[in-house]
């Protein structure tokens, strides 16, 4: 099993009187020591236009993460593909993949929020065919020569030779839960993350039927499937339930916003007591018993996410949960 972590979306809650540029300086301190504890991946997020900041830039972003790291995987989890312009951010991915020496995954997903689609001018029913044609366009733009892609939503010059390219194929993952976008991704993509709303199971089944697309279809090439859940690592169940909470709660109050695009003042009761049950927390052997439970049920060549950024916490917090995640638990998944 790999075992990486994130996902950095750089939210300033209400409660904190940090500045950005303090809320930026942490991310860079987790990400060199998420590569310090010898974690697999890190990641960062996107979403825009949010008042609490919610990270909007991942190219940026990334390309100072891999200027503080070494080792680790870095990716997007997830970029929002329908907002992109397609060759810009072939040009951009390419620039931090070389950046960090081949060590860049992009993930892609259809995004959700109208207000997003509005903003930018983009009808939020095309989104689905923006996905594919963007990732068909970066695929284009990083082959030998001039691109040599003619894009439904993107008007290019056939004679148009992206530069630089990638040294090295640069993997690219979806997003998605229901049916139809696995086997999407099984088709299209390299990799599949299922979201942290999914089970056990359910992300056995759509691997099952990813496995199955990939063979009916006879796709060659390796496809790697990342699993994704919050979580925290401390001396206690309780205690490590309390760091996470706040910062936990809150994420999931804005997503729930971000996803219907109406405003949420509080989660209920009964919506917080799920949340709780869905996320992973405790002692280090608490954590790698219930992570193994993914292995076991997905495979050792499963790449799970745990979720360990929540927004206003405390960088100590973090910093230490990130090293017993490496030190601690690492060893007893892999």
């Amino acid at each position: 099993m790999k075992l990486g972590t994130g996902l950095f979306t750089c939210q300033r809650r209400p409660d904190d009187n940090r500045s950005m540029t303090e809320i930026y300086d942490e991310m860079l301190e987790l990400g060199e020591t998420i590569d310090a504890a010898g974690l697999d991946s890190l990641w960062v997020s996107e979403h825009h236009f949010a008042e609490d900041g919610y990270l909007p830039a991942t190219m940026p972003s990334l390309g100072a993460l891999a200027a503080c790291t070494e080792n680790v995987e870095i990716g997007t989890c997830i970029a929002l593909a329908p907002l992109y312009d397609g060759v810009r951010l072939a040009e951009d991915a390419a620039t931090v993949d070389l950046l960090s020496d081949g060590r860049l995954t992009l993930g892609l997903a259809i995004g959700s929020n109208p207000r997003e689609f509005e903003s930018f001018g983009v009808p939020r029913e095309e989104r689905v065919e923006r996905l594919s044609d963007l990732t068909n366009l970066l695929r284009a733009s990083w082959s030998d020569g001039n691109l040599d892609y003619d894009a439904e939503f993107h008007d290019v010059s056939p004679d148009v030779n992206v530069t630089p390219k990638p040294e090295s194929d640069l993997p690219i993952m979806f997003g998605g839960s229901v049916k139809p976008a696995v086997r999407r991704a099984a088709r299209v993509a390299d990799a599949w993350c299922a979201p942290s709303s999914i089970s056990i199971e359910g992300i056995r089944k759509r691997k099952e039927d990813i496995e199955r697309v990939r063979e009916e279809e006879d796709i060659e090439g390796d496809f790697e499937v990342y699993a994704l859940q919050h979580g925290f690592v401390a001396d206690s169940k309780e205690a490590a339930w309390e760091a996470m909470k706040p910062g936990y709660f809150y994420i999931q109050r804005r997503y729930a916003e971000i996803f219907s695009g109406e405003s949420v003042e509080e989660l209920d009761d009964e919506r917080k007591q799920e949340l709780k049950e869905q996320a992973i927390f405790g002692t280090p052997e608490q954590i790698a018993e219930e992570l193994n439970e993914y292995r076991e049920a997905l495979g050792d060549d499963i790449h799970f996410i745990f979720r360990t950024y929540h927004p206003g916490i405390g960088t100590r917090k973090m910093v230490d949960c990130i090293e017993r995640l490496g030190d601690e638990v690492a060893p007893l998944v892999r």
